[in-house]
């Protein structure tokens, strides 16, 4: 059912996303979810970091015991595969209001999103996301009014690796057709080269189309599979968007595929130490070779597959780390204790070609611990900077995000990346790391070195 056909293509170069700062047509007019400085929150105001799978129902429309067997692994999202009628059969309104009552009914987050899009411009019969709006305007009976159980997915994969040039316009111009016709949910975009964006299209025009939307309320989606085989390219594309402040959602991915062997292992922590909302492809019924994405055997949710081990009860998984949304009645979450301690000198301000670096530590669990060194420029603008320390208790460091980070045993030495290196005067950015300790977590002390 499900195939993927990317063109791994030479890197291209790397531009910056501009940090974008607006203000929405209505504050919070919004009377459902909506996005602020890169983050989803619900109807209730509450931060809500997507986890969940994506549902077969266009192709399985029987199978509608497949909402509560999801939500009994946890999850608090699932992504609903809904067709116009052009490539398979129709969904109607009158069904999709039934999907939703589902959702509702089981307390679940409903991502609805239109598959006939898949692959345009590249796979035979794949529709423009002009047609996917004309379905969703036809549907809208089925949801207005649900906002704030709702997040609509415009179309699942526009464009294959062939003519996706148009990607941005198409993009802006679907989101402005919604919200003229009075569409106030959030918005779900995905990227083309069959959602994996290996050419950077959607990275690189993200800000424009945030822009483009009246209600600045749309959500990115990137699809990870082959072309993320690597903790660096997971952490750089994700840390990109957390840079400039805008959402990102990881709206598929997978633990193998066809195009290359994913990581998911990185792509479950980082969205975890970063809040970053992920759903898995796919809860089961998956053919056409990819079969192993199946999570569940013939939708059993007694007999959990590889995948679904891993997925559901596995590290970062969703049973362990998702959070029910608060529109549900479930207690609003509080933040977990922290320590912030500040090291080196903060008064008066590093001087002219100088930085400081702060440390803290935003969670920890036996054996475990998530931290975060923040890096400010002084008195005059910095091309870069280098943050080295020694842990005094044996601690080390397994996994670094928006940094670079060498070192051995307890001695680390952490660079900028290409992309946050820059920084004006008094300025500053982040990077973040898990780490793992012993005994004692002692907070060590900073040197910033600028260049």
């Amino acid at each position: 059912m499900k195939t993927r056909l990317p063109t791994i293509a030479a890197a291209l170069a790397a531009l910056v996303l501009a940090v974008l700062v607006v203000t929405p047509r209505s504050a919070q007019a919004a009377t459902g979810f909506h996005v602020a400085e890169g983050r989803l929150y619900d109807a209730n105001g509450v931060e809500f970091v997507m986890r969940g799978v994506s549902h077969a129902h266009t192709w399985y429309p029987g199978r509608t015991g497949a909402f509560a067997d999801i939500k009994s692994v946890g999850a608090n999202t699932v992504r609903v595969v809904l067709s116009s009628g052009d490539r398979w059969t129709r969904n109607d309104a009158a069904d999709v209001a039934n999907v939703v009552a589902l959702c509702r009914q089981n307390r679940l987050i409903c991502v609805l999103e239109v598959h006939d899009t898949t692959g345009y411009g590249e796979q035979g019969g794949a529709i423009a996301l002009d047609r996917a709006v004309d379905y969703w305007l036809s549907v809208a009976s089925a949801l207005t009014g649900q906002e704030p159980y709702v997040i609509v997915n415009i179309g699942n994969e526009p464009y294959g690796n062939q003519n996706y040039g148009g990607w941005a316009a198409d993009t802006s111009r679907a989101i402005q057709r919604l919200r003229a016709a009075g569409f106030a949910h959030t918005l779900m975009v995905d990227a083309p080269n069959w959602g994996q964006d290996w050419s950077f299209t959607m990275r690189d025009n993200a800000t424009s189309v945030f822009a483009s939307d009246p209600d600045r309320n749309t959500l990115f989606a990137i699809h990870m599979y082959g072309v993320f085989d690597t903790a660096a390219e997971i952490t750089d594309y994700l840390g990109r968007f957390r840079a400039a402040r805008l959402p990102i959602v990881v709206g598929e991915f997978g633990h193998n595929h066809s195009d290359g062997d994913p990581d998911e292992a990185t792509i479950m922590a980082y969205s975890q130490a970063n809040g970053i909302g992920y759903l898995g492809w796919s809860w089961s019924g998956n053919g056409g070779g990819v079969e192993y994405l199946d999570m569940v055997a013939d939708f059993d949710v007694t007999r959990l597959t590889g995948w679904g081990q891993r997925i559901i009860d596995g590290v970062d998984g969703i049973r362990q780390t998702a959070r029910e949304a608060t529109v549900y009645g479930s207690p609003i979450p509080t933040a977990s204790p922290t320590v912030s301690p500040t090291v080196g000198p903060t008064t008066p301000p590093p001087g002219p070609g100088s930085c400081v670096a702060t440390y803290s530590i935003g969670n920890q669990w036996p054996g475990g611990f998530q931290g975060e060194v923040r890096v400010t420029a002084g008195g005059t603008p910095i091309s870069g900077w280098t943050v080295s320390w020694t842990y005094a208790d044996g601690q080390t460091i397994s996994q670094v995000w928006n940094a670079t980070a060498t070192g051995a045993g307890p001695s680390v030495t952490a660079r900028n990346l290409a992309y946050n290196g820059g920084l004006a005067a008094g300025a500053s950015t982040t990077f973040g790391f898990l780490g793992v300790w012993q005994g004692a977590n002692t907070v060590p002390v900073l040197r910033c070195v600028a260049s």
